[in-house]
C-alpha cells in the first residue's frame, strides 16, 4: 500500500493548539474526553484530554497504519501458525477466532483486528508485516513521531497493559485522522460486518453490537473502535455525522463492566448534546455587505464592499447574524488619487470574541476626482497661488519695462 501523505499533519494536528467554544459540562462516565469538530478541526469539548494514560485496544488503530503502509497487497494470502494465538487466554485478550493453520489474506486480518478487535489477527500481523513484535513496534513508535504523537509510546501491538505503553486522547486523536486518510482503513472502520475470504466467519463491529444489543438510538454514528483493560477502562474511539458537521470522539476511562457498555453511553450523551444544540450552517452569504468606506474628492462619495463568498460555521442553532461583530482595520476615508488594487485594510467578523472569517479589503475600481470638491477644499491654498502668480507676473512685467527703458537712454561719447 502507498504510503499516507504527510502534508496533512500541518493542518490535522492544528486544533491541539485551540481552546473549546465553551466551557460545557456533561455528566460522563469516563474520566477522558475529546470531542472534535473534523471540518473545523476545532476542540468542542475536553476533559483530562492532555493526560498521560493506557489506551488498551485503540493501540491497534496504529497496528492497522503500520500494516496498511508496509503491505502492498492486502489480497495476499498468508497462513496462520501456533506462535500468533500465544498467550491470548492467559492474558485474557478478545480473539477475532482466527484458528492455527488457516489461510486467510492480510484484508482478512485488518478486518478482524478493527472489527471485533482481536488480539490473534494483531499478533499475526506482527509476524507476517515485520517478522516479530519488536520490529513490528519500532514502525509504530516510528509512524507515532511521524505523525505529531508527542506524548506516546508503544510497547506492544495490542493494547495490553505494560509499563512504558502509553498515549493521551489528544494523541489518538491524531493517529485516528490519520487512518482515516487511508481509504482501505475508512473502509474497514466504516464496515458495520464483514466475511472473510474463506466464508468461514463473519465479524461484527463490537461498537454497532452495543449499539444494537442495548437499542441505543445513535443513527448518526459511523464507526467506532473500542478498548478494554483493567487500567484503561472502557475505551471507545468514535466518528459520527449529523447536521452537516463530521465529529470525533475519544473517550477512556468509564468504568469496567460486562453488563453496561459505559463508554457508548458516554458517546451517546456527548454526541446527543451537541447535535441538538449546535450545527453547521452558512452565517454569511455572497453578498452580504462588510463594510462602507467614504472616499476623499471623488465622484464616488462611498464605497461598499460585500462578501465575495458563502462561510459556514458551526454555531448554536439559535444563532442570529446579529450576533456577529464585524472590526475593521485600516483607511478609514479612501484618497480619490488612491490606486486601484490597493490594499485599504482587513476585516474580520467575529462570533463570542472568535474570529471566525478573515479578508482583505481591496479598491476594485478607479477613483474620479471630484473637481468643485477639490476646488472647495482648497479654495485658500488656490487664492493664495492665484495670487502669488499674479504678483509674480506683475513683477516680470515691471522688470520689463526697467530693461527696455534702459535699451532706449543713449551711451554718452
Amino acid at each position: 500500500m502507498k504510503k499516507m501523505t504527510q502534508f496533512l499533519w500541518i493542518f490535522i494536528c492544528l486544533w491541539i493548539t485551540l481552546l473549546p467554544v465553551k466551557a460545557i459540562e456533561l455528566n460522563l462516565y469516563s474520566d477522558y474526553a475529546l470531542l472534535i469538530n473534523l471540518d473545523e478541526q476545532t476542540v468542542l469539548y475536553e476533559k483530562e484530554s492532555d493526560k498521560i494514560i493506557s489506551i488498551a485496544s485503540l493501540t491497534k488503530i496504529m497496528t492497522a497504519i503500520v500494516t496498511v503502509e508496509n503491505v502492498e497487497n492486502l489480497d495476499e494470502q498468508v497462513t496462520l501458525i501456533a506462535s500468533d494465538f500465544y498467550h491470548l487466554i492467559e492474558d485474557q485478550l478478545s480473539t477475532a477466532g482466527f484458528q492455527i493453520g488457516e489461510v486467510v489474506t492480510y484484508r482478512d486480518l485488518l478486518y478482524g483486528l478493527l472489527l471485533p478487535s482481536g488480539a490473534d489477527a494483531a499478533q499475526a500481523l506482527t509476524r507476517l508485516v515485520a517478522n516479530g513484535r519488536e520490529n513490528f513496534v519500532e514502525k509504530m513508535n516510528e509512524t507515532g513521531k511521524k505523525i505529531g504523537m508527542e506524548n506516546t509510546h508503544f510497547v506492544n501491538e495490542t493494547g495490553l497493559d505494560a509499563e512504558g505503553h502509553y498515549s493521551t486522547l489528544q494523541d489518538v486523536a491524531k493517529m485516528f485522522q490519520y487512518a482515516l486518510q487511508n481509504e482501505e482503513l475508512k473502509t474497514i472502520f466504516l464496515a458495520k460486518s464483514y466475511t472473510t475470504t474463506n466464508q468461514s466467519k463473519t465479524f461484527v463491529s463490537t461498537t454497532n453490537r452495543f449499539i444494537s444489543k442495548y437499542h441505543l438510538n445513535m443513527d448518526y454514528l459511523l464507526a467506532g473502535k473500542t478498548g478494554t483493560t483493567d487500567e484503561a477502562g472502557l475505551c471507545l474511539a468514535s466518528i459520527a455525522y449529523d447536521n452537516n458537521t463530521n465529529y470525533m470522539l475519544i473517550t477512556a476511562k468509564a468504568p469496567f463492566s460486562y453488563q453496561t457498555p459505559y463508554h457508548v453511553y458516554d458517546a451517546q450523551t456527548t454526541y446527543d448534546y451537541f447535535m441538538q444544540n449546535y450545527e453547521t450552517k452558512t452565517i454569511l452569504q455572497e453578498q452580504d455587505p462588510l463594510i462602507t468606506l467614504k472616499t476623499k474628492y471623488a465622484t464616488k462619495e462611498e464605497l461598499e464592499f460585500k462578501m465575495e463568498e458563502n462561510v459556514k460555521k458551526y454555531v448554536p442553532k439559535d444563532f442570529q447574524k446579529e450576533d456577529l461583530t464585524i472590526l475593521y482595520e485600516g483607511i478609514k476615508e479612501v484618497p480619490w488619487s488612491t490606486k486601484r488594487n490597493t490594499k485599504l485594510g482587513t476585516v474580520k467578523v467575529q462570533y463570542e470574541e472568535n474570529t471566525i472569517y478573515e479578508t482583505e479589503i481591496v479598491l476594485t475600481e478607479t477613483l474620479k476626482p471630484d473637481f468643485l470638491k477639490l476646488a472647495d477644499a482648497y479654495k485658500i491654498e488656490i487664492g493664495i497661488t492665484i495670487f502669488l502668480f499674479l504678483c509674480f507676473g506683475f513683477m516680470i512685467k515691471k522688470l520689463r519695462k526697467k530693461l527696455k527703458k534702459k535699451r532706449k537712454i543713449p551711451s554718452k561719447k
